[in-house]
C-alpha cells in the first residue's frame, strides 16, 4: 500500500485510486500517519466520500479537525456528516471553542442538537461515551412495522445489533435481537417477543463500570437509561475496546513508574515526556535514598566480612523481581474485578505460598552461586537464607499494598515495579545484615 500511496502522492494519478480502495480503512489511517498534513488532505480529496468518511473516522479528533478545515467545503460536508455522532463529539470537545462553531455551521440542527445534549456529560462517565444513534421501537409495533423503520433510518444508524422496544413515554421495556427479529412471522408484536429483562447502565455510571457490564454479558452494545429507565444512547463494542485499551495503557504506564501519556508517543514532545517521568524519578530517588543509610548503619557488619556485599545487588534485586511480579499479577486482577478487599487474606496466603517455594527455589540457586564465588560455608549459607526470606517477604508487601489501595479508593498501578523494588531494597538489606550478624556472631 506504501507504494500505491507515494505515487498518488507524487505523480497525482488518479487511477492508482483503484489500488489503494482494495486496503482497508484502517490500514489507510494508519499509513497516514507518516505523511503530512499536505498530502493527508489530498488523499482524503481522491478518495470517494464513503471510503474517505470511514479513513477518517480512524484518525484523531485534531488529525481529522485539520484536515476538515483543509478540505473543499463541499468535500468537508460531505465527509463530516458521515461521521457518528459520539466521534463528532470527540472532535467538538478536542477543538478550541471557535473551531468547533465553524464545524457545528455545517451540521444539520438535528445533529446538533445531539452533539449539545451528549456534550453536557460529565467526562469518564456512561453518557459521554454513548451514541444517541440507535434504533428504537414501540413495543406493540408488528414485526413488519419494525423492519420498514429500520429500512427507513438504518443507513444513519451506527450499530443495529439490537433494537429497543419502548413504551409510549420511552421508557425501556425490552430488546430484540436482528436475528430474532428476521426469523419471527411478520404479524408478531415485539412485545411477544422481545427479551424483557434488560442489562443496562446509568447514564452517570463510570465508563470503565459500564463496559464491564458490555464484556461480562458478551453484548455487541449496551443501552445507557435514566434513573426512570428512559432510554438515552447506547455504547457500542467499538467504543467499549477504545475505553479497555486506554484503561491498560494508563495501567502500564503506572506500572513502570511514570505518569501516562495523553497522546501517541510520537506526537509527544521530550519537554512532555520529560516533565510525565521526572516527578516519579525523583520520588523514587529520595526513596531509595534510604538504602545508602541502611549500608552505612551496617557499616561496621560489611568492615568484618568485606564478601558480603557481593551479594548486595543479587539480593535485593532478586527481592524487586518478585515483588513487581506479584504487583503486576494482582493489579491486572483488580482490575478485571477478579479480587476484592475481602480476598486480602486468601491472596496473602496464596503469594506466601508460592513465595516460599521460589524462595527455597532461588535460596538454592544462591547457595550455589556463592559457594562458586569462593566465600565459605557460613556466607553461602547466609546468602541462601536471605534469598529465601526476601522473596517470601517481598511476596507479602507486593500483596498487600494494591488490596489496602483499593481499600483507601486509590489507584493500585500506582505499586507499580519500581516502587515495590525500591521498599524491598532498603527491607531486604535488613533482613541480609540481620540474618549475617545472627549466623556469623558477628
Amino acid at each position: 500500500m506504501k507504494k500505491h500511496l507515494q505515487q498518488l502522492l507524487i505523480t497525482n494519478d488518479i487511477s492508482v485510486v483503484k489500488e489503494l480502495l482494495r486496503y482497508q480503512p484502517y490500514d489507510i489511517a494508519k499509513e497516514m500517519k507518516y505523511i503530512s498534513n499536505e498530502d493527508q488532505v489530498k488523499l482524503i480529496k481522491y478518495l470517494p466520500v464513503e471510503k474517505g468518511a470511514k479513513v477518517f473516522s480512524y484518525l484523531t479528533p485534531e488529525e481529522r479537525y485539520r484536515i476538515f478545515v483543509a478540505l473543499s467545503a463541499d468535500k468537508a460536508k460531505l465527509i463530516i456528516t458521515k461521521q457518528p455522532i459520539d466521534d463528532l463529539v470527540d472532535i467538538v470537545l478536542a477543538i478550541h471553542p471557535h473551531q468547533a462553531e465553524k464545524l457545528m455551521d455545517i451540521l444539520s440542527t438535528e445533529a446538533q442538537q445531539k452533539i449539545k445534549a451528549l456534550m453536557v456529560f460529565p467526562p469518564e462517565t456512561a453518557g459521554s461515551l454513548m451514541t444517541s444513534d440507535y434504533i428504537a421501537a414501540r413495543e406493540n409495533w408488528l414485526v413488519k412495522e419494525t423492519l420498514l423503520h429500520i429500512r427507513k433510518i438504518g443507513a444513519g444508524v451506527e450499530s443495529i445489533s439490537y433494537i429497543y422496544a419502548l413504551d409510549s413515554y420511552g421508557r425501556l421495556n425490552g430488546i430484540v435481537s436482528i436475528r430474532e427479529l428476521l426469523l419471527e412471522e411478520d404479524d408478531k408484536p415485539l412485545s411477544a417477543i422481545m427479551t424483557p429483562d434488560v442489562i443496562s447502565v446509568h447514564v452517570e455510571s463510570d465508563q470503565q463500570d459500564a463496559v464491564q457490564q458490555l464484556t461480562n454479558y458478551d453484548l455487541s452494545a449496551i443501552p445507557v437509561t435514566t434513573l426512570d429507565d428512559r432510554m438515552v444512547g447506547i455504547i457500542t463494542f467499538d467504543d467499549a475496546m477504545d475505553v479497555f485499551e486506554e484503561a491498560a495503557t494508563e495501567d502500564i504506564h503506572k506500572l513502570g513508574g511514570s505518569t501516562p501519556l495523553d497522546q501517541p508517543y510520537l506526537e509527544t514532545s521530550i519537554w512532555h515526556i520529560y516533565r510525565k517521568r521526572i516527578g516519579w524519578l525523583l520520588l523514587l530517588f529520595i526513596a531509595e535514598a534510604y538504602t545508602g543509610t541502611v549500608l552505612r548503619h551496617y557499616e561496621e557488619t560489611l568492615e568484618h566480612v568485606i564478601a558480603l556485599a557481593f551479594f548486595i545487588p543479587l539480593l535485593i534485586g532478586t527481592g524487586g523481581n518478585s515483588g513487581t511480579q506479584v504487583v503486576t499479577t494482582l493489579v491486572r486482577s483488580l482490575a478485571l474485578n477478579e479480587l476484592k478487599f475481602t480476598d486480602i487474606f486468601r491472596v496473602m496466603k496464596k503469594e506466601v505460598l508460592a513465595g516460599t517455594l521460589l524462595g527455597l527455589t532461588l535460596g538454592v540457586a544462591a547457595l550455589i552461586r556463592a559457594y562458586t564465588l569462593g566465600v565459605g560455608t557460613q556466607i553461602a549459607q547466609v546468602v541462601a537464607i536471605t534469598g529465601l526470606c526476601i522473596v517470601i517477604w517481598s511476596s507479602i508487601v507486593a500483596s498487600v499494598l494494591p488490596m489496602i489501595l483499593v481499600k483507601l479508593k486509590l489507584d493500585p498501578a500506582v505499586v507499580s515495579g519500581p516502587f515495590i523494588t525500591t521498599l524491598v531494597d532498603g527491607t531486604g538489606l535488613i533482613l541480609y545484615f540481620t540474618i549475617a550478624k545472627m549466623l556469623l556472631d558477628i
